[in-house]
């Protein structure tokens, strides 16, 4: 039975956790999916599924196939649209990534014009606040916020943000404001759960452990925002995530010269996506935005 075939029957299966639903997924029927399987299998010298008669699932040595599965069909999936023509208008589905706050506030516009113009284009975007695996989960570009870690991947920076301390007038005027790093401790603070960890900050100095423990912590950044104007406490945010507030005077910024260095942000993709035409097009697209809301 043809490789490829296999190869798709194989993640289809891993995908739909049984044989009946891949075979609907792929538009053929269970005993074919089966016999793509057991050839496999047979190749391969191993099993790749745990079965029983309610489910399957994958066994170790399936599990670490599936990374190289999906890898594979995603280069020729890749490769397939850059011979179709690299200067071609875009179509078909771009696949992103990015921080929550950061996607609504930023990208969201991007992709919204893409659209518009581009009638044969469609985007699927997961927009969540942790570093998703891009060849695994088939990202075709992700934002990401903060240093990264060597890689093969291709990363094109389109700015920074910064590290910034905040308080509503109404908290500041009941508590004071705090004028060095140590006054924090006789604060109330607000911090938030995710990759940014909640028991320590980073500072331009030293890095400081918060003692005692936030009087507040939520799960999302909008969340710790609304807490900060509402006048709970001091907030440890992202300058893209308050920019408004601040500007409208609903937050104030403290302690501006701890802040520690800017923090990058870039665009990563796989070398292999660059000329694609739905990739080259939102990268420049993203660059135009970063200079237009001050993040260059």
């Amino acid at each position: 039975m043809d490789r490829l075939l296999t190869l798709e029957m194989f993640v289809a299966v891993a995908g739909e956790g049984g044989f009946a639903a891949a075979a609907r997924k792929l538009g053929s029927s269970p005993p074919a999916v089966t016999r793509g399987i057991a050839a496999l299998e047979a190749r391969l010298g191993t099993s790749l599924f745990h079965r029983s008669t309610r489910a399957v699932a994958l066994t170790d040595a399936g599990a670490a196939f599936l990374v190289e599965a999906r890898r594979i069909l995603a280069d020729l999936a890749g490769a397939e649209r850059e011979v179709r023509g690299a200067q071609a208008d875009p179509r078909g589905q771009l696949y992103l990534t990015a921080p929550v706050m950061f996607g609504r506030l930023h990208v969201l516009p991007v992709v919204r014009d893409l659209l518009s113009q581009h009638p044969e284009l469609g985007v699927r975007m997961m927009l969540i606040d942790r570093n998703v695996r891009i060849v695994e989960e088939g990202i075709d570009v992700a934002v990401r916020i903060g240093p990264l870690a060597d890689s093969a991947l291709k990363a094109v920076r389109i700015g920074s943000v910064r590290q910034m301390l905040v308080a509503s007038p109404a908290y500041l005027a009941r508590r004071g404001a705090p004028q060095r790093l140590g006054d924090l401790a006789g604060h109330e603070l607000i911090a938030t759960m995710g990759p940014r960890v909640v028991n320590e900050w980073q500072f331009a100095a030293t890095r400081w452990r918060l003692e005692p423990r936030p009087r507040l912590v939520l799960n999302t950044v909008d969340g710790a925002i609304a807490a900060a104007e509402a006048g709970v406490g001091i907030a440890n945010l992202l300058s893209y995530q308050i920019a408004e507030a601040l500007d409208a005077g609903r937050l104030i910024s403290l302690l501006p010269d701890e802040a520690p260095p800017a923090l990058p942000v870039h665009l990563v993709f796989e070398p292999s996506r660059a000329a694609l035409p739905a990739v080259r097009l939102f990268v420049a697209a993203m660059k135009a935005r970063a200079r237009m809301a001050g993040l260059v």
